[in-house]
């Protein structure tokens, strides 16, 4: 089988070979038509667009994302055109749910209320984790049944994170309408999608200061809004979900989809971490630093981060 790799993922090289296929790395800007013309699978990540533009006339029948989300893939063509997509649902949300809890460890530390915006793979943890700690949670994820209204989420919360997919019926969720309801000044959380968020709207918000905000994932990426940037307690270049072990999960969950012959053991997920082990584990700030003071290297900071190590539980930070 030929398979085109992206060369930013992490953990892959060597794996596919040793099985006897023939695999080209490319960077995303070297996904083109002809490159993929004659290969059967590819595994990319969000910055390769998979569409008719990209796949039409070649003999590509898989993909296989090592990513969550699968917004960049034109899944309406793929079925179509008979190609098999795979996805790594739940890969990085341990890393994500650290990211959140950090950053209200950080930002506000004395927040009683996280309202929580989605309660799938990432919220679900995220959730745990808050309650684990002591947070009251207010949660808002109607196709699961968990119907707190946005507006009480605005009206009572601390914190507002948000963790859904991107399609027509949450882009921009967290608009004027919603911001304008929000009455304890809370930390908004964007670690889910850009276009979730209406930065305009937002950053009206911030500079009413309605709101304070920590966003990983921007309208536009990699060219973001330099004024949301200014006004951001948090601001880092979507990298929420960028733990060691949530790479290790995404690419074996990518391998064994393109090959189920490889046998991959992917790293547990800790139960109930304590928030100052969660806060230890990761420092939202220096990444913040790091993209306040070169913005326009938005991708390199991506693509060249230090994966950190997720939280363990209570128990593995005892001395001996």
């Amino acid at each position: 089988m030929d398979v085109i790799i992206e060369n930013h993922i992490p953990f892959i090289h060597g794996k596919l070979e040793a099985l006897g296929h023939r695999v080209t790395y490319l960077p995303p800007e070297g996904f083109t038509p002809q490159a993929v013309r004659n290969a059967d699978a590819l595994i990319i990540r969000t910055r390769t667009r998979c569409n008719a533009d990209l796949l039409a006339g070649s003999r590509v029948k898989h993909i296989a994302t090592a990513t969550i989300g699968t917004d960049h893939i034109d899944l309406d063509y793929c079925r179509r055109a008979g190609i098999r997509v795979d996805n790594a649902p739940g890969c990085n949300a341990p890393a994500v749910a650290q990211y959140v809890l950090s950053t209200i460890s950080a930002v506000r530390p004395q927040a009683l209320t996280v309202g929580i915006i989605g309660v799938g793979h990432v919220g679900s943890i995220v959730n745990r984790w808050a309650q684990a700690n002591g947070f009251r949670t207010l949660l808002n994820d109607p196709p699961l049944g968990l119907d707190t209204p946005l507006e009480t989420l605005a009206a009572e919360a601390d914190v507002i994170t948000v963790h859904t997919p991107l399609d027509s019926s949450t882009r921009h969720l967290i608009n004027a309408d919603f911001l304008a309801k929000c009455r304890r000044k809370p930390l908004i959380i964007n670690a889910a999608r850009g276009a979730i968020v209406d930065t305009p709207a937002l950053i009206e918000a911030l500079k009413n200061g309605q709101v304070s905000a920590a966003i990983d994932c921007w309208e536009g990426e990699p060219n973001i809004s330099r004024e949301l940037l200014g006004y951001c307690s948090v601001a880092t270049p979507h990298i929420a979900g960028y733990s060691l072990e949530g790479k290790q999960r995404a690419t074996a969950m990518a391998l064994r989809a393109i090959d189920p012959r490889l046998d991959i053991e992917l790293p547990p997920v800790a139960d109930k971490p304590l928030l100052d082990a969660i806060a230890a584990s990761y420092n939202p700030i220096a990444d913040t630093a790091a993209l306040l003071s070169a913005p326009a290297d938005f991708e390199a900071l991506r693509n060249n981060y230090d994966y950190r190590p997720e939280p363990g539980e209570p128990n593995d930070y005892k001395s001996c």
